[in-house]
C-alpha cells in the first residue's frame, strides 16, 4: 500500500505540474532549441566578456529578437490588421452582388472572354449563391478574427520563448548533466548515441530548413519593399512558410508580379522575378546544401507535416516546433529500428552486433559534455 500510495502521489504532483506549464510547454520547447542551437555562440560571447554569463544571454537574447523575433513580429501585426479589412471589403462587395472578374483575367488571350462570359452567367442565374455567400461571411469574419487573436498569441509566446533561452543559458551546464542521467537510465548504453542523433537532427532542422526559409523570406520580403508592393512584411511572412515546399515562394510572386504590371509598373515586376530567382536559386542551391547536408537527412513529406500540423496543434509557434519534433522522432524510430535489426542477426565477432559508441555525444555544447562525462565516470561498472 505504501508503495502504491508513493506511485498515486507522484502522478498526481506530475499531472498537476504538467497542467500549471501546459499553456508554456510549445514555448519552453523552442526556448531549448534556440538555447541549444546557439549555445556555442552563447560559449564565445561568454568568454570575450571574462565569465559573466548574464550578460552574455541577455546579448544573445537581444539578438535573437532583432534579427529573428521583431520581423516576424512585425509581419504578424501587419496580417492580424489585414485580415478584418480583406473580410470587410469582402463582405461590402458581395453586398453589392457577384463582383466582376479581373481585367487582367477577362483580357487573357483564348480563354478571357469565355471566362468573363461564364462568371456573369453564373452570377445571372444563381441568386442564390449570392445569399449564400453572404450568410457565410459572418463566420469566415469571425473566424479571421480568431486566427488574428491566435497569431497575435503565438507572437507573445514567441517573446517567451526567448526568454526561456535567456534561463537555459544560464543553467545550460546542469540541466545538460540532469538530461545526461534521464537517458542513461532510460537507454543504458545507448544514451550518448541517441543524445548525438538527437542534438543533430534538430540543428538540421532548424539550420537547414527554417533557417534558410527565413532567411529566403526575410530577402524577399526586401524584394517586395522594393519593388512597391502592398504589405510587404506580411507577403515575407507567407513566403517564409512557403519556402519550405519547392517552389513554393513563386504562388506569392507570380501574383505580386502580374499586379505590379496591372499597375503599369513591368518594370519593377522583372526586378521583383529577377530578385526571388536570385535569392531562391542562391538558398536552394548554395546555402541550403552546405548546412543541411552536415546533419542526418531528413525526409521531405515530415517537414511539411510538421509544420501544418505543428500550426495547427500550437498555433504560430508551431511552424518552428512540429518539425523538430517529427524529424526527432523519424531520427530516434530509425536508430531503433536498425539496432534491434543488427541485434537480430548473428554476431560475426566480437563488436560486430554493435552496441552504439560510448563516451559523450560531441554535438553537446562545451560544459554540457563535460559534465555528462562526469556523469558517466560516476556511474558503476
Amino acid at each position: 500500500m505504501e508503495q502504491v500510495v508513493g506511485v498515486v502521489a507522484v502522478l498526481v504532483l506530475a499531472g498537476g505540474a504538467l497542467i500549471v506549464i501546459a499553456p508554456f510547454i510549445t514555448a519552453l520547447l523552442w526556448g531549448a532549441i534556440l538555447a541549444y542551437c546557439t549555445w556555442q555562440p552563447f560559449q564565445r560571447l561568454t568568454r570575450v566578456l571574462h565569465g559573466h554569463r548574464v550578460a552574455g544571454a541577455l546579448l544573445v537574447g537581444l539578438l535573437i529578437l532583432l534579427v529573428v523575433i521583431l520581423p516576424l513580429f512585425y509581419a504578424g501585426l501587419s496580417f492580424s490588421a489585414r485580415v478584418p479589412q480583406l473580410v470587410g471589403l469582402a463582405r461590402e462587395r458581395l453586398a453589392a452582388g457577384v463582383p466582376p472578374l479581373p481585367d487582367w483575367l477577362t483580357h487573357l488571350p483564348l480563354v478571357g472572354a469565355r471566362l468573363d462570359q461564364a462568371w456573369q452567367d453564373i452570377a445571372a442565374r444563381n441568386p442564390e449563391m449570392v445569399a449564400r455567400l453572404r450568410e457565410l461571411s459572418g463566420p469566415v469574419l469571425r473566424g479571421a478574427l480568431g486566427a488574428a487573436l491566435a497569431i497575435l498569441s503565438g507572437l507573445g509566446l514567441m517573446v517567451v520563448s526567448v526568454l526561456f533561452a535567456m534561463f537555459f543559458y544560464l543553467s545550460g551546464d546542469a540541466i545538460g548533466k540532469a538530461l545526461f542521467v534521464v537517458m542513461q537510465r532510460i537507454a543504458g548504453a545507448r544514451a550518448p548515441a541517441l543524445l548525438t542523433l538527437i542534438g543533430s537532427t534538430v540543428k538540421g532542422v532548424v539550420y537547414g530548413i527554417l533557417g534558410t526559409s527565413l532567411a529566403q523570406g526575410l530577402l524577399c520580403g526586401i524584394g517586395y519593399w522594393i519593388a512597391g508592393l502592398p504589405s510587404p512584411a506580411l507577403l515575407g511572412l507567407i513566403t517564409f512558410v512557403l519556402a519550405i515546399l519547392p517552389g513554393g515562394p513563386l504562388l506569392v510572386v507570380v501574383p505580386g508580379a502580374i499586379w505590379l504590371v496591372q499597375q503599369g509598373a513591368p518594370g519593377w515586376a522583372a526586378f521583383l522575378v529577377v530578385w526571388s530567382l536570385v535569392i531562391g536559386i542562391g538558398v536552394d542551391n548554395v546555402l541550403k546544401p552546405l548546412i543541411i547536408g552536415r546533419s542526418s537527412p531528413i525526409p521531405f513529406v515530415l517537414i511539411l507535416l510538421g509544420v501544418i500540423g505543428g500550426a495547427a496543434a500550437f498555433g504560430l509557434l508551431g511552424v518552428f516546433v512540429g518539425p523538430t519534433l517529427l524529424a526527432v522522432a523519424h531520427a530516434v524510430l530509425s536508430t531503433w529500428t536498425e539496432v534491434t535489426a543488427a541485434a537480430a542477426r548473428p554476431a560475426a565477432g566480437p563488436g560486430a552486433a554493435g552496441a552504439p559508441p560510448g563516451g559523450v555525444p560531441q554535438a553537446m555544447p562545451p560544459g554540457f559534455a563535460a559534465g555528462a562525462a562526469g556523469e558517466q565516470r560516476s556511474q558503476p561498472t
